[in-house]
């Protein structure tokens, strides 16, 4: 019984960790990098054809974000998630295949005219269909055998809708363990979704740290916040451009402003315009709305059981079409503009900066983590300009923070979940940046007698006998940004594992059979010989 870490180990994106149990080959997330990464991620030990499922936390792209290049490699297992993780797995990976394809096209558009080689998307399409057609919905707090020896149970972990900690318990021969994986544990009293639940026990525990160095300097009152901005910027004739995560962090704005609307906090312009521009956010907003009976809490159930939909207000206008998204622009009316990626890397997002950004009337909000070497971090950071598609844009609209609008739980919340668990006999601290892991590692070792240890991607632990296998350093990144093309030759040989499957498991079959598989192979070859 082994864990190897892959992903997210001194840095925030990219969650993945491997598990062995009973020969069975398990990953718990396999997340997308987000931004330029510190470190090189260890390669998960054995080809994708030879994963026999994943556990998915929740559908945030960090964690769920290469699962459609896990099926291109030639995974065939099942994916568990709770229902609603499914539901929005099916929209997010979608599209996410639907920007990687189209930065390739453009990409390959720009390259033809300079000679640049061709640019090959991380995944396609029917590359997240196929991860899609594997995912295994499951209800929260149902115990479930997976495969022999490993029982699973889906906890509420209060950070997104669907998200969860996941229960495991390990069993080989007579030895037994129970593992938990708090995925990204919630923050409290948010709107919309439930409080995060507790966990009682656990031999071994792997658990986030995003927050593990800082309190939520949280303001008295999201709402006031929020329309004490909105009031500001909308006296100055100017437009509030919020970029903000499609899904979690959209549908609790338009929670607030539909209680802003409601309570008539924002007295000019009374009637102002909400649009939110993101295709997956839409959709998104509909999964909230499908899944409310298992994850809304009590306060926005009081909307429902009154017949009103808690993010539906006069005002909004949704912006699906790249028409309707280029038409906000042209609107020369005080506006609020909602739009996706949460951390400015991709996505509508980048147009309205274009527009809003040189313009000192307008305001930009951001209302979540900025990771390291995002566009969104640098703005934060008071850059004084950015380039968006070539151009250089000077920042002279005002950047705010909303300081407290996390779905992440702070310190404090992070101690009492982990505090909970009785007696855990070794706590692993991922999902923080290096600094932020290594301090609350620190503060849970000194201060409250925890055996934490913050693993290097590479690191090695054998389950069943508490030790150490390997100690893994850091290893450095020498470039300047992740290369997508390299995973296209990771591809190539993840191919190459899958056809190897193929032929080996081909003994038995006729010979008919074999012949047209060894004409089809030696077909192939000649052409790439020549």
């Amino acid at each position: 019984m082994k864990l190897v870490f892959i992903g997210a180990c001194h840095e925030v994106t990219g969650s993945c960790t491997y598990l062995e149990v009973n020969d069975k080959k398990i990953l718990v997330d396999f997340g997308m990098e987000q931004g330029i990464d510190d470190y090189e991620n260890a390669k998960i030990p054995c080809n994708p054809s030879e994963i026999d499922m994943v556990l998915l936390t929740h559908a945030h792209i960090d964690h769920s974000g290469l699962l459609p290049f896990l099926y291109a490699g030639g995974f065939q297992g099942e994916i568990h998630a709770t229902q609603a993780s499914c539901s929005l797995c099916s929209i997010m990976l979608r599209d996410s295949a639907h920007i990687q394809e189209f930065e390739a096209e453009w990409r390959n558009r720009k390259g033809k005219r300079s000679g640049k080689s061709e640019y090959v998307p991380l995944y396609t399409m029917k590359d997240a269909e196929g991860a899609i057609s594997k995912l295994v919905p499951h209800n929260y707090d149902e115990r479930i055998a997976i495969c022999e020896g490993v029982e699973v149970r889906f906890i509420d972990a209060g950070h997104l809708l669907g998200s969860s900690s996941i229960e495991l318990w390990a069993k080989e021969g007579e030895f037994s363990k129970k593992l938990v994986f708090s995925g990204d544990i919630g923050n409290y009293n948010q709107p919309l979704i439930r409080d995060p639940s507790y966990i009682d026990e656990a031999d071994i525990v792997v658990m986030e740290s995003t927050y593990g160095d800082r309190r939520h300097d949280t303001p008295p009152d999201f709402v006031s916040s929020l329309a004490e901005i909105l009031e500001k910027t909308f006296k100055r004739g100017g437009n509030l451009v919020i970029p903000s995560f499609a899904v979690g962090r959209t549908q609790e704005l338009l929670y607030f402003m539909r209680i802003i609307k409601d309570k008539k906090l924002v007295k000019y312009p009374p009637n102002f315009q909400v649009y939110v521009d993101s295709p997956l956010a839409i959709e998104a907003t509909n999964m909230f709305i499908k899944n409310k009976e298992s994850c809304y809490d009590e306060e926005a159930m009081e909307f429902v059981n009154s017949g009103i939909n808690p993010l539906s207000f006069d005002g909004l206008n949704i912006a699906a079409t790249s028409d309707e998204s280029k038409a906000i622009n042209f609107d020369s009316n005080p506006k609020v503009i909602i739009s996706a990626s949460g951390m400015c890397e991709a996505g509508r997002i980048k147009h309205h900066l274009k527009h809003n950004l040189w313009n000192a009337k307008n305001t930009v909000l951001f209302v979540g983590y900025q990771a390291a070497n995002t566009l969104g971090r640098r703005l934060l950071d008071g850059a004084k300009a950015v380039k968006l598609f070539g151009e250089e844009v000077v920042v002279k609209a005002e950047i705010k923070n909303l300081y407290g609008m996390s779905g992440h739980a702070d310190l404090d919340g992070l101690i009492n979940w982990i505090k909970n668990i009785k007696n855990p006999k070794q706590v692993f601290v991922v999902h923080g940046e290096s600094s932020t892991a290594d301090t609350f590692t620190k503060m849970l070792n000194e201060e409250y007698d925890i055996n934490a240890y913050a693993p290097y991607s590479g690191t090695e632990y054998d389950v069943l006998n508490e030790e150490f296998i390997v100690h893994a350093k850091p290893v450095e990144i020498k470039r300047k940004s992740y290369e997508k093309v390299n995973t296209v030759y990771a591809r190539l040989l993840a191919s190459l594992d899958k056809l190897t499957k193929i032929v080996k498991s081909s003994e038995g079959r006729t010979n008919a059979d074999l012949s047209k598989l060894a004409d089809r192979i030696n077909e192939l070859t000649n052409k790439w010989e020549k």
